[in-house]
């Protein structure tokens, strides 16, 4: 009954999408406040419609009916808890009950919190969040129904894929959705724009809370899962340069780009059309990525479908969104208005190269991602491109993005003394050389590019301690007058500064592990040790380990490090009866500055010994470290009450308050 409800729920969600799409749309156009309101009503219900059929999945998950197909095939009654919830989006059908429901859920949130947004903007955006629906919702009713019984029931499943049976895959796709389904959102309100024909510092202003927490969520999403990659694959690396792994970076790329773009509209009220075309391409490289795992082109731990069918029902639906997104910009964008003038040298003119950087950057990626599948798609055999090209083409291009990251913040509208902001710049110059000199005395003169990219990540970070300073007069003034200023500094200053300062830590992070991991690979028997970057690893013992539902070889190694005891490491390999799947997972001792990783895997041939591999990763925890602070950047961005209130609308100012000057901006 539970399940027929679910699918009920579906349909009717996918009838209220209908109704959304077209009647505030046809309201608008005709200024029919009843038809408008229409929006507000049909996306609180398809979030509820919604709500009930996600409710229902997972209900048939965590009780185990196994009358229901989706749930035969990626559960099992043996299967600790968390993972039967997490196998409610760990497969095609699931995740696309997620999908949706994100969808539905940021509909409901603009209905609820959008109320200072025009009427008919409101509408039109509802009106396109929608049609989106609707192509997914009829994607999954006629293709993809999570509901489908079986008759007879088995008495048991199939069990989940033992690879995603680990916390970190378990919430890394919702945050993973949040970000792509969030720039939906931004689409929507750039198709809303279009059609008014009219973008401005409100709309920027209306569309950066939305950005930002699609790209929190992304950004948190990507970290969850190189870091899942990490320390669950066992093969001692944090990113492959997966076309997967590349579908989830170019929307971010894309929608930094975005967020840097839409400060310029609001405060400027210039690179609208960029703005606009932006929002397109951004959410078109979420839905990219959408077909990428779910159309077969693709075999990857990360990849849900091989249909065919289901390939092409997506492929034609990200064609209409991107065809429509980028038709309606051709016919609407001529008649924004360009906006204001700036110098080359400005905080626009940073902007601006900020955005063509990591536009280029992500068509680099795009570049590398799709050329081998089109070459095999046309017959052209099978080609491979793989992290020499994105090490040799991608990271030149992110390096001025780092560098100029602490200028930007310094730099005055309209137009700025670069010298001046390199003069207030000298102690992140100085941080920047010190954070060189230490990678030369720790890791000695190779590679050289490496040394110079730490000194980069300090000069990032330290780029932003100097904007928050600069901003309350650090040392300028008495320090409680800079206390006061810092305790009354718009939370947007305070998120940018903490996410460019965790780009500077995750930088830093990637360069030590990248630059100077040192690795062993050998045979050990008991009792045996091995010497890796200064630590000692013995293999203490072997013995098998009960699971709840695997069985584990579980190895036992003491880390010494000149005699003196570091650390017990207990990496172990999980066989999973169901799948008959084996699994290896890493033991990780980490002080923060670096982690020793170790390895152990299948007996040797002789039978008394074991395969091993261990590494020691410098700066390797970094990663994670500068992506939480982005994230938390972001959030803190969020929280800032100037994107919760209205644009202040320009008035008349009488003759006698004209006379006194108005006081410096911040």
């Amino acid at each position: 009954m539970i399940p027929e409800l679910g699918h009920y729920a579906l349909v009717l969600a996918l009838v209220v999408a209908l109704v959304q799409s077209v009647i505030p749309l046809w309201g608008a156009a005709r200024r029919d406040a009843a038809m408008m309101e229409v929006g507000r009503t049909a996306a609180y219900c398809q979030f509820a419609a919604l709500a009930l059929a996600f409710g229902a999945l997972t209900y048939a998950h965590v009780v185990s009916d196994f009358s229901v197909l989706n749930v035969v095939e990626n559960s099992h009654t043996d299967k600790p808890m968390l993972y039967k919830v997490a196998g409610v989006w760990g497969n095609h059908e699931g995740s696309l009950v997620l999908w949706v429901f994100i969808l539905a859920l940021f509909g409901a949130l603009v209905a609820a919190f959008g109320r200072n947004l025009p009427a008919s903007l409101r509408a039109r955006v509802l009106a396109v969040q929608g049609m989106i629906g609707v192509g997914f919702l009829w994607f999954m009713v006629a293709t993809s129904n999570p509901f489908t019984r079986v008759d007879p029931a088995p008495l048991n499943g199939h069990d989940l894929n033992p690879l995603l049976q680990d916390p970190g895959l378990a919430f890394h796709p919702p945050f993973l959705y949040l970000g792509y389904v969030g720039f939906s959102l931004c689409f929507s309100f750039a198709a809303g724009a279009l059609i008014e024909g009219r973008v401005d510092a409100a709309w920027a202003r209306w569309v950066r809370p939305w950005a930002l927490i699609a790209w929190s969520s992304l950004t948190l999403g990507i970290a969850m899962g190189s870091w899942w990659s990490y320390y669950t694959l066992g093969w001692g690396g944090w990113w492959f340069w997966d076309p997967v792994e590349n579908a989830s970076l170019m929307p971010w790329l894309a929608g930094t780009a975005l967020l840097h773009s839409a400060i310029v509209v609001e405060k400027r009220d210039t690179l609208k059309s960029w703005t606009i075309l932006l929002a397109i391409v951004t959410f078109t490289l979420s839905l990219m990525g959408t077909f990428l795992v779910r159309s077969g082109v693709l075999t990857s731990v990360h990849a849900f479908a091989s249909d065919p069918a289901r390939g092409v029902f997506i492929l034609a639906l990200l064609v209409v969104a991107t065809g429509g997104g980028l038709l309606l910009y051709a016919l609407r964008a001529p008649v924004l208005k360009a906006g204001g003038l700036f110098a080359p040298v400005s905080r626009e003119g940073g902007l601006v190269l900020n955005n063509l950087l990591l536009s280029t950057a992500c068509a680099t990626v795009f570049l590398g991602t799709l050329y081998p599948l089109f070459m095999d798609a046309v017959g052209g055999g099978k080609i491979s491109i793989g992290p020499p090209f994105f090490n040799a083409t991608f990271v030149p291009l992110m390096v001025p993005v780092v560098a100029v990251m602490a200028l930007g913040p310094l730099l005055s509208w309209k137009r700025a003394d670069l010298a001046g902001v390199l003069g207030r710049l000298k102690i992140a110059a100085l941080v920047g050389v010190v954070a060189a000199l230490a990678g030369l005395w720790l890791a000695g003169t190779k590679p050289v590019l490496a040394v110079l990219a730490l000194g980069l990540a300090g000069w990032a970070v330290m780029g932003a301690v100097v904007d928050v300073a600069d901003r309350i007069r650090l040392f300028r003034m008495p320090l409680s007058d800079s206390i006061s200023r810092a305790r009354h500094l718009p939370r947007g200053a305070w998120g940018t500064a903490i996410a460019h300062a965790g780009l500077g830590v995750a930088v830093a992070g990637m360069v030590g592990t990248s630059a100077w991991t040192t690795e062993a690979i050998q045979v050990l028997h008991i009792g045996q040790s091995v010497d890796v970057a200064g630590y000692s690893f013995r293999l203490d013992s072997v013995a098998e380990a009960p699971g709840p539902n695997y069985t584990a070889r579980r190895a036992v190694l003491t880390v010494t490090r000149n005699g003196d005891f570091v650390a017990t490491l207990a990496p172990e390999q999980r066989f999973y009866p169901v799948t008959r799947m084996t699994t290896t997972g890493a033991a990780i001792h980490t002080n923060f500055f670096s982690d020793l990783y170790a390895v152990v895997g299948e007996p040797a041939p002789d039978g008394t010994g074991y395969n091993t591999r261990f590494y020691r990763h410098p700066l390797v925890p970094w990663i994670w470290v500068g992506s939480i602070l982005m994230m938390a950047g972001g959030l803190v961005s969020l929280s800032d009450r100037r994107l919760r209130v209205g644009v202040p609308l320009k008035r008349a100012v009488p003759r006698a308050a004209a006379a006194v000057p108005p006081a410096p901006a911040e």
